[in-house]
This record gives structure tokens, sequence and C-alpha cells, in this order.
């Protein structure tokens, strides 16, 4: 799976510049492989970017901005979906990568198997428990009646 980042090489939009920045910092900086495609020298990506970024997402002029982001042929999201995937820790569900061991996301993910599986001991342990008291009380109504 590839991530694609359309980007602009020559934007005069410092603001668009900024944007390009940090997602292709971030992405760096998780050491995630990505192929940046320059919408600026080449009318192919240009043209691929603008028809494949989903109708309700492209903005009032029909023409969406970089950076757009993608994985192989499915559309991700932009800058601003990007910053708040960032901003919930959700970077690699965005991507619609599996995060990998040790970073936040999938040590949280581990975290909550574990409660689960000490939740499910611990109901195990109640359901003993409570059937042991239920023999117990049988017994005992057995043992009253037998008097």
């Amino acid at each position: 799976m590839v991530i694609k980042v359309f980007l602009a090489s020559s934007s005069g939009s410092t603001a668009i510049k900024k944007k390009q920045q940090d997602v292709v910092g971030f992405l760096e900086a998780l050491k995630i492989d990505y192929a940046p495609l320059d919408i600026a020298s080449n009318e192919d990506n240009r043209m691929w970017m603008r028809e494949n970024v989903p109708g309700e997402k492209k903005p009032t002029n029909g023409i969406p901005l970089p950076p757009q982001i993608f994985n192989e042929e499915m559309y991700c999201g932009d800058y601003d979906t990007f910053f708040e995937a960032k901003e919930d820790n959700t970077v690699y569900e965005f991507l619609g990568l599996t995060p990998p061991p040790g970073s936040k996301r999938k040590v949280a993910e581990e975290e909550e198997q574990e409660e689960g599986e000490e939740d499910r001991a611990e109901d195990d342990l109640v359901s003993e428990e409570e059937e042991e008291l239920r023999e117990l009380e049988e017994e005992e109504e057995q043992a009253s009646e037998e008097d």
C-alpha cells in the first residue's frame, strides 16, 4: 500500500506550503512510506487528483487544493481531516494503515483488549463462585430436609 500525497512544488501560497510541509514532516517522523506527487509540474497527477477527490470533499469552486492524501486509490482526506486525525492520534486509521506495535494507538488497543480479557476472567470467576454457592445451598437444603 502506497500513501500518495498530492503536492504543489511551486505554490505561491505560504499557507499551502506550510500544510504540505506539515503532512510530509509528520509522515516522515512516523516513518510512513509515501509518494509525493507534484501537481504543479505533472498534468497527469493534477488531473488524477481532481478526478478522484470525492465530490462532497471538493470546495465550492470544484478544484481541490493540495495537499490531498490517498492510500492507493482510496481517498483519505485533505489537510483539515489529516490535522484532525493527528490531533486524535488516529493517523494510521485515517491513512487506512494498521498501527505498528508500540504506537500510542496500538498500545491503547492492546490495553483495551487486556481489560476485556480481565473482565471476562473476572466474570468467569464470579460465575464459578456463584455456582459453588448454589451447590452449597442445595447441599444445605438437602441436609435440612433429611433431618
